[in-house]
């Protein structure tokens, strides 16, 4: 409680305004940034008890402003547990956002499809996830402050966030598939023998993030929604491979109609 009330009086110190919506951009999708008028931008690094963001494609910046006169925080840049941190240090922004006081939290990654309808350069709506990470953000003491020990997760993804993402993704016409995750460790990418368990496990897309996040978002009660660009088919009998700027490509593609979902999103809530 100490290190979040630390890092939340640094940025009240750099004079920014109450969030209502915290936002989490994934890999390649920084593009999101256009929607929001900014008003302070904080470095990761200056802010106390966070750590930085080593992936090339995520920025390592908190932005605070308005989008459609709303106030929302968005997390230019993530963190995974493939680069060293710990589920506690992962996790940590979304503990300081919920004490900041946002009331909702979308989060947003890039993954590769395991279900054979999907698409490359389409989005997924996160209906449930599966943790295959090697650990949970909430092994360890538990701070009864934050939340109860067993946080129930029978609806980890909001539901009536995730109905009006539907009805306005049918609305303006976009393919937005519905579907499981899986959290993979990485940094390698998954072998067809992986691919071919994580369909049998009942998975419909494969990324190495997200989960930890909405862990403790449940864990805080705040209500949270995901959504998943497509940047890759995990067919295991048709694999090529693929490589960092491939995944990011795809994701710009997809990005476009995750901006206008957001954004009236936003617009309506």
């Amino acid at each position: 409680m100490q290190m979040i009330q630390e890092a939340i009086d640094y940025i009240h110190n750099q004079g920014v305004k109450q969030p209502e919506t915290g936002i989490i951009l994934g890999t390649g999708l920084n593009g999101m940034v256009q929607l929001i008028q900014v008003e302070h931008e904080i470095d990761y690094a200056d802010i106390p008890h966070f750590v930085t963001s080593t992936v090339e494609s995520h920025r390592g910046k908190l932005i605070f402003g308005n989008i459609h006169g709303r106030q929302v925080v968005m997390m230019q840049g993530r963190f995974h547990f493939y680069e060293g941190y710990s589920m506690q240090q992962i996790t940590f922004p979304v503990r300081v956002m919920k004490v900041l006081g946002i009331k909702q939290l979308l989060v947003s990654n890039a993954c590769g499809a395991l279900n054979p309808t999907f698409e490359a350069a389409t989005m997924m709506l996160i209906d449930d996830h599966i943790n295959f990470l090697p650990t949970n953000p909430l092994v360890g003491p538990n701070i009864k402050e934050l939340g109860v020990r067993f946080p129930d997760m029978s609806q980890p993804y909001d539901r009536e966030m995730n109905e009006k993402l539907k009805r306005i993704a049918a609305r303006e016409g976009m393919t937005l598939n519905e579907g499981v995750y899986a959290a993979w460790i990485g940094p390698s990418l998954e072998t067809r023998a992986e691919y071919r368990f994580l369909r049998m496990a009942g998975a419909d897309a494969v990324g190495m993030s997200t989960v930890p996040e909405v862990i403790v978002a449940n864990h805080m009660r705040l209500p949270v929604a995901g959504v998943s660009v497509i940047t890759d088919l995990c067919d295991p009998d048709h694999l090529h491979p693929v490589t960092l700027e491939y995944f990011i490509e795809n994701a710009a593609k997809a990005e476009k109609n995750m901006m206008k979902l957001f954004n009236a999103f936003l617009q309506e809530t």
